[in-house]
């Protein structure tokens, strides 16, 4: 496994994954049309490379012998949707499931925490859902700390997710 920055031919492949890893952890009694309308038009290989043209975004892919089992992407500081937090953002962090307790989500994790250093960044700020408990155990075991919580908003739909942030001083 080598972990490197994403290029242009990148895009379909963490398209796929996107929409294999977002289904597969959010979607556990079925795939609605609601679901897979948001799922198909957000995660298309356009909008990943855009992204990945955009110099604000700082995408990472691990890449074994076969193609990329993960990614992570952290977006330029902004605001937290909690009062008095910024930093650098923890967009999306994405392992194939069958890849995970193999140490990519802990590589990428620490790839992208000193590229946040690099950028002289006091702290990193992630979501997710408040139900994925995996993904909670890991962020907690790796030094974030819950700071509150938000929705995360499909259309005129709320789904409560959990603000997790990170010092880096």
């Amino acid at each position: 496994m080598i972990l490197r920055v994403a290029d242009h031919s990148d895009a379909s492949s963490i398209a796929a994954i996107s929409i294999e890893v977002w289904i597969g952890t959010y979607l556990k009694r079925g795939v609605s049309g609601f679901f897979a309308d948001y799922a198909l038009a957000e995660f298309t290989p356009a909008r990943i490379g855009a992204l990945i043209s955009d110099p604000e975004e700082f995408i990472l892919v691990s890449n074994n012998s076969q193609g990329i089992d993960g990614f992570i992407r952290v977006s330029p500081v902004c605001d937290a949707p909690i009062a008095g937090w910024s930093g650098m953002e923890i967009s999306t962090f994405y392992v194939q499931p069958r890849h995970h307790g193999k140490g990519i989500g802990t590589r990428l994790l620490a790839a992208a925490l000193s590229h946040c250093r690099e950028q002289r960044t006091d702290s990193v700020w992630l979501t997710t859902n408040a139900e994925n408990d995996p993904a909670i155990a890991f962020y907690l075991a790796n030094g974030f700390v819950q700071i509150g919580e938000t929705q995360f908003r499909i259309a005129d739909q709320g789904y409560l997710n959990n603000v997790y942030a990170l010092s880096l001083t």
